[in-house]
């Protein structure tokens, strides 16, 4: 990008930051809490939706796993590996009822 387009989109960002009375600061904490948020994520989709690997398996996901996808497809940092062991060891790559209704209603059970 050269300069002049850098800044005339520095120049309309700054007046559209005044319309709506966005400071400086604001968008240094909004940035600062996203990339804590991305760091605590063990696994993220194409979408950007995020799980932590606690708790409960969130719905994109299980429905992934359930369309054969593997946990570690949506690893990040190559975290996948750790997070299904300490879930139990559960292999779901051999689950009779992937793809199907009852795969996603019988993993909150096993957990």
């Amino acid at each position: 990008m050269d300069e002049r387009k850098r800044e005339s989109m520095v120049s309309y960002l700054r007046r559209r930051m005044s319309e709506f009375g966005i400071e400086p600061d604001d968008l240094a904490k909004s940035i600062a809490l996203d990339q804590r948020r991305q760091r605590e994520a063990c696994y993220r989709n194409a979408s950007g939706e995020t799980w932590d690997g606690k708790g409960e398996i969130p719905r994109w996901l299980q429905q992934a796993i359930s369309a054969g996808q593997s946990f570690e497809h949506f690893s990040v940092n190559g975290t996948a590996a750790q997070v299904v062991r300490k879930r139990g060891g559960v292999d779901w790559r051999n689950d009779p009822f992937a793809g199907t209704r009852l795969a996603g209603d019988l993993r909150g059970l096993a957990s």
